[in-house]
């Protein structure tokens, strides 16, 4: 599109540079800034353009245009609004979508930025009209439509403008009165009262009574006696007779008319096919409700104004003053505008290109404008976080049948994948203990399994009143969640329940068991040691990846491989895999491209293999749906610019966030319809409302009302008292209106953990598989695995563990500062207290959730003889060292003036220990000489070096 100076209006300089709104009015055929001190404030008089600029998680900037037209506008000034329209679009790089907007049929779009409601003022500018001035208070009726947004209109003040169907408002000088008319919804009548909400503010200055009247209550009833006074006393109201107003516009199949010239012609076509639009023209889709204008790139700027013209004259020409006209540009077409279409190409052929905003950018910066919105912007790369307190219990089961069989702490994070598992996650909420129960789904488990999976797992949430959220995940799709409640995670091949063995049998799937003894290629991946998995994949060489690095075994000989485009860290996440897959084995390093001939005998013969990571689905901007299930069909209403308002507790409403789903419950929805949530969110993806090929195997929560937890609250501005009202929709928000702000629900009492498995109910502590309590005053330690517990009595003894690996992370309990209550609990050994101290990275500050910090009893636990069992001795001295080390993270190590004593003197082996050392730093007490010579280098290069290999170098020389 071809743009010069003379097309972009100096109003409009520096416009869309930041998300929010702007809104100009026009006057005398310009348009002019109107302070944001008056947005929302609307003359019936007048046309506006509003522009709406939000920002992506991408960084970019999307740009809505609107222009809204005052039932007595003129129409010189409704034709410069939408010409004007065209220009603004023109100015921001011709891809916002455009929408005309006539009042009292706004689009739901363009109600949300003006939440509540808006109630335009009579009068106005251009039109010759005045505004209203200040007088005395007038009592005036409005009626309310709208269960999501509200649609406000001022009607006679007469008992004739009631009616059974509808809400209204009368708005009196000391009272404001919402009648309900019977036949109304619970939902519309709270939205209205948030509308009375607003002219008490308004109006009022927040000073003035407020009554709530239903429709049928008797006179006896004080207020509803006032009410009725208002109108010469009580009398029936008759049934409601249709205005133009609630006339439907007729239904039609879509039309599609070339624009040639400024005129519409009407094409004949069997089908609405993406390949009837051209890119150097524009087109009228004429949908009855809806009327689209569509233009090509490659179109300039006074045909796109000619396209518009033609629309607007269409719509006059047929009377229909409801329809909205909705303008898009090719290249950016909207979800509503595709599905029009029977079919329409995932990707166009069309390029789009930059050249049409570069050149706008070029031109407003000779101007000094900032452009900076108008730049295509780089992603924002985010680690993903998982907004969920790592810190609880957790247990598994896996399906066998239509039974769960509960799998020790040793093995929950070893899942096979011909089966299907179930996994309840308590951790500590606000005020209560918060549930997660899920289920996952292997790659080759069988429906039958899944379907027991899911029964099971529902039966488990309604046991706890459907209090608890709930997940279901597939392999390979798992989210962040997933990883950071197992931390550990190891997928084999095969099956062990009854339900895969039988498939096997009966259809000869390719896929074995897993066995140690055998052949098997393992890909690692994660982030850390809080998040790192081990997949099971076919042993051949085309499923190496050179961005990842892999474990290969055969019996006892283990190799493992590390692709060109690895780093140290996924190096390291191998060594630590390494101790769960093949503890005690000598490895052999491999790196791509120089691989030992026995590596590729073991996986057949070399082969091509991919270079780039495995991608998975990116969190998009969040889309917020309310959903109506009946009869297997799913219908949705999207809600924009949502706020926690408007998940109303009757409802069902889905958020979609493209890499995964939410599926919110509302406290007062049937426990039938509650059953239904996870069929709501499969029928959801199915859908895929928004055409933006959603995943069949995304993530789905069930979350339910008053149970919310952090990674879902986090799309909101969050006020946990609102979830935990009681009531109905109207009933709380009544009791908010009347009451001037949100009541402190009652806290909830903390929630006592439940056992599953067919067991009676244990003792919490003896439940937390991921603590493993070994006394009664043991802390909940963060971040512990059942793998770790595990591992922690191998390394004790260092001649069992495999020499090539770092020892296993120990989790910090605390920050590195500690409260002033906190005691230590044991002194320092000398390998427990290296380990505990060292191989974690500190992790970057979280600012959306901050994990729960842990108390420390002051209470010193008395000291216990030593014993030939070491397990449990060797478990409470890594939990009390611990505890110590936090105390002292973050202290300098202050090494000179150290005594010095030979070598053999400091050997842990030596028959002549020095005891007045500190254990942990045996190699500190050395001479510089002895030092270098036993060592192989300076102090200083020494602890420059990781410090898993510090400790490596150490063990050899037996100093650890």
């Amino acid at each position: 599109m071809a743009v010069s100076m003379r097309d972009l209006d100096p109003a409009f300089k520096g416009a869309g540079q930041k998300a929010g709104l702007e809104i100009w009015r026009i006057e005398n055929f310009r348009p002019v800034p109107i302070p944001s001190s008056s947005y929302g404030n609307f003359f019936t008089g007048d046309s506006y353009l509003i522009l709406k600029t939000t920002s992506s998680k991408s960084g970019a900037l999307r740009h809505d245009i609107h222009y809204w037209l005052g039932k007595d506008t003129s129409q010189d000034e409704a034709g410069t609004a939408a010409v004007k329209t065209v220009e603004l679009d023109a100015a921001l790089g011709g891809r916002a979508v455009q929408y005309r907007e006539v009042q009292g049929h706004e689009t739901e779009k363009f109600l949300s930025y003006f939440k509540p409601c808006i109630i335009p003022q009579e009068g106005g500018v251009s039109s010759g009209f005045k505004h209203a001035e200040a007088e005395e208070h007038k009592t005036r009726l409005f009626v309310c439509k709208g269960k999501h947004v509200v649609h406000v209109k001022e009607v006679p003040f007469a008992r004739s403008s009631l009616n059974h169907d509808d809400i209204f408002i009368l708005d009196t000088k000391s009272k404001i009165f919402q009648f309900n008319g019977s036949n109304s919804s619970i939902q519309e009548r709270a939205k209205a009262l948030e509308v009375v909400q607003y002219i008490k503010d308004t109006y009022h200055d927040g000073k003035c009574e407020i009554a709530a009247i239903e429709d049928g209550k008797l006179m006896a009833d004080a207020e509803t006696g006032e009410f009725w006074g208002f109108f010469g006393g009580f009398a029936p109201l008759p049934r409601k007779t249709a205005s133009a107003d609630d006339k439907p516009v007729d239904t039609q199949p879509p039309k599609l008319l070339s624009v040639v010239k400024g005129q519409s012609e009407p094409m004949e076509t069997d089908s609405l096919r993406r390949e009837l639009l051209e890119t150097d023209k524009c087109y009228v889709l004429d949908c009855g409700l809806e009327v689209f204008v569509w233009m090509g790139r490659n179109t300039s700027l006074d045909e796109r104004k000619s396209a518009s013209e033609a629309a607007e004259e269409l719509l006059l020409a047929a009377d229909r003053p409801k329809s909205h006209i909705i303008r898009v540009i090719e290249g950016f077409e909207t979800v509503m505008f595709r599905s029009k279409f029977d079919s329409w190409p995932l990707t166009t052929d069309v390029a789009v290109s930059e050249d049409g905003r570069g050149k706008v950018a070029a031109l407003l910066k000779r101007q000094g404008v900032n452009v900076k919105g108008l730049l295509k912007a780089d992603p924002v790369k985010e680690e993903p976080q998982p907004y969920i307190d790592c810190t609880g219990n957790l247990q598994v089961w896996r399906v066998n049948g239509q039974e769960k069989i509960p799998l020790p702490a040793s093995d929950q994070s070893k899942l096979y994948s011909g089966d299907c598992y179930i996994f309840q996650y308590s951790y500590p909420g606000e005020e209560k203990e918060e549930y997660l129960i899920g289920t996952w789904f292997g790659k080759k488990s069988v429906q039958d399994a899944r379907a027991s999976a899911i029964s099971l797992a529902s039966k488990m949430v309604e046991s706890l009143k459907f209090q608890p959220s709930q997940a279901r995940f597939y392999e390979g799709n798992e989210p962040i969640q997933f990883y950071s409640i197992f931390q550990i995670f190891i997928v084999f091949k095969g099956g062990l329940s009854d339900g895969y063995r039988n498939y096997i049998t009966e259809n000869e799937m390719p896929d074995e068991t897993y066995k140690e003894d055998g052949v098997a290629l393992f890909r690692i991946q994660g982030s850390g040691p809080d998040n790192m998995q081990a997949i099971q994949v076919e042993t051949a060489a085309s499923s190496l990846n050179s961005s990842y690095c892999y474990i290969l075994h055969s019996g006892p000989t283990v190799f493992t491989w590390s692709g060109n485009l690895t780093t140290s860290d996924d190096q390291e996440l191998v060594e630590r895999m390494l101790d769960l897959i093949k503890p005690n084995l000598q490895s052999k390093t491999q790196k791509e491209g120089a691989e030992a001939q026995q590596f590729w005998e073991l996986l057949g013969e070399k082969s091509e293999h991919p270079s780039q990571k495995i991608g998975r689905d990116a969190e998009s901007d969040p889309h917020l749906f309310s959903c109506t299930f009946s009869k297997e069909n799913l219908k949705v209403t999207e809600i924009y610019n949502f706020t926690q308002d408007d998940l109303m507790t009757e409802d069902i409403f889905i958020l979609d966030c493209h890499s995964e789903i939410f599926v919110w419950v509302g406290q007062q929805v049937e426990p039938k319809n509650k059953l239904q949530a996870l069929t709501i969110g499969e029928k959801f993806l199915e859908r895929d409302f928004l055409l933006e090929k959603l995943s069949l195997e995304a993530p789905i929560f069930i979350v339910m009302e008053g149970s919310e937890p952090p990674f879902f609250t986090r799309f909101f501005t969050w006020d946990s008292a609102k979830s935990a009202m009681l009531g109905d929709s109207f009933q709380r928000k009544l009791t908010i209106v009347k009451n001037g702000g949100t009541p402190i629900a009652d806290k909830p009492k903390r929630r006592t953990p439940v056992s599953y498995g067919g067991r009676s109910s244990v003792p919490e502590k003896s439940q937390r598989s991921r603590s493993m309590s070994f006394s009664p005053d043991r802390v909940r330690v963060r971040g512990r695995s059942p793998a770790f517990n595990a591992l922690a009595a191998t390394f004790e003894n260092p001649n069992s563990r495999n020499l090539s690996t770092p020892p296993p992370v120990v989790r910090k309990l605390y920050p590195k500062s500690v409260s002033p209550d906190s005691t230590v609990l044991a002194p320092k050994s000398a390998a427990i207290a290296a380990l505990t101290s060292t191989f974690e990275r500190p992790k970057p500050a979280r600012e959306s959730i901050i994990p729960r910090s842990v108390k420390v009893s002051p209470v010193t636990p008395k000291s216990k003889p030593e014993t030939n069992n070491n397990e449990n001795s060797m478990s409470s001295r890594i939990e009390s060292l611990t505890i110590q080390e936090d105390v002292k993270e973050g202290e300098a190590e202050d090494e000179e003036g150290l005594p010095t004593y030979p070598y053999e003197r400091l050997k842990t082996t030596s028959t002549d220990p020095i005891k007045e050392i500190d254990a942990t730093k045996r190699e500190a007490y050395l001479s510089s000489e002895e030092f270098r010579e036993k060592i192989g280098m300076t102090k200083d290069a020494f602890y420059k070096l990781p410090k898993w290999k510090q400790n490596k170098l150490k063990l050899a020389l037996q100093l650890f």
